[in-house]
């Protein structure tokens, strides 16, 4: 059965989407069938993988009204395996209308039920809120992976998001479990990135991931021109990072094993072995590479 992740931070602007999009773009590069969900009305997770604004697309919001079951709100990407279940502006209005809804906080679980054989990792990109939206990821997903910046405000809202979380477990999903905390737009050079991470470290313990997301022009770039950094910059900071993170996520769930770096042993790039291997599109030759996790 496949594995729900759940990207969320109630504080806007911690890189959420960011991660949603190249984490599953990852994951899927590495031959593991992934589908991206795009549970904010924003909709920025849905146009940056290329899909431009259709208010007649089936979308997260009628999976949520009951109008549309899920597997007919899938569209491809780029990757062939990832699969995109986009998201409408109209979504604020679930919001409103699920209020008295039955079962309102179960409708994205219910709906996702029958995909989980379908695909091996299903990410959840929620809305910079507390709502209704975000309770429904929450409940439908089995961990929540919390992107934040080294800021002092930072710190403020994952207290609040932790305490929402011990609510869920111990009403609408017990087996709620916290993936892990990924610091973005790190910049270690700085003082008070220091501070925040010890202070984090100390905090979640191996719950901090060892990878973190630097700042990257690339990573910027790439909603823009609808892709994921992996295909639109394969050789770039952003690009290799979210490889990084997408490995260790994929070890801490026992679908990779990790190699202790002390006993690590370099691979050519061209061997084939029995492990996940990431993808690269390199545009300017037009031709496939096929990189092992453990080169990386």
């Amino acid at each position: 059965m496949g594995r729900v992740l759940a990207v969320a931070n109630q504080k806007g602007g911690v890189g959420k989407t960011t991660t949603a999009i190249n984490l599953a773009s990852s994951i899927a590069a590495a031959e593991l069938n992934t589908l991206l969900v795009d549970c904010d009305p924003q909709s920025n997770t849905s146009s940056g993988l290329g899909l431009i604004k259709d208010p007649a697309r089936m979308s997260t919001y009628h999976v949520l009204m009951g109008l549309a079951s899920a597997d007919q709100a899938l569209h491809e990407t780029e990757l062939d395996q990832l699969w995109l279940l986009p998201a409408h502006k109209n979504l604020i209005g679930a919001n409103i209308e699920l209020v008295d809804g039955e079962r309102r906080e179960f409708r994205l679980r219910d709906a996702l039920a029958p995909l989980r054989d379908r695909f091996r990792y299903i990410v959840l990109d929620c809305p910079p809120a507390l709502d209704l939206l975000t309770l429904n990821a929450l409940v439908a997903a089995d961990a929540v992976l919390i992107p934040m910046q080294a800021e002092y405000f930072a710190l403020e809202g994952v207290s609040e998001l932790l305490d929402t979380i011990e609510r869920i477990r111990a009403g609408l999903n017990p087996g709620l479990t916290i993936e892990g905390v990924v610091l973005t737009m790190f910049d270690d050079r700085t003082n008070l990135a220091q501070q925040v991470t010890a202070e984090l470290s100390r905090y979640f313990g191996e719950k901090l991931c060892r990878t973190t997301i630097p700042r990257n022009v690339r990573l910027a770039e790439a909603p823009s021109h609808g892709k994921p950094a992996l295909i639109y910059d394969p050789r770039s900071r952003g690009a290799e990072s979210y490889i990084q993170l997408a490995k260790e996520i994929l070890e801490r769930s026992g679908i990779v094993q990790a190699i202790p770096v002390e006993t690590a042993e370099p691979l050519d790039e061209r061997q084939v072995v029995n492990a996940p291997r990431w993808k690269r599109w390199i545009s300017e030759r037009n031709k496939l590479i096929t990189i092992n996790i453990h080169d990386r």
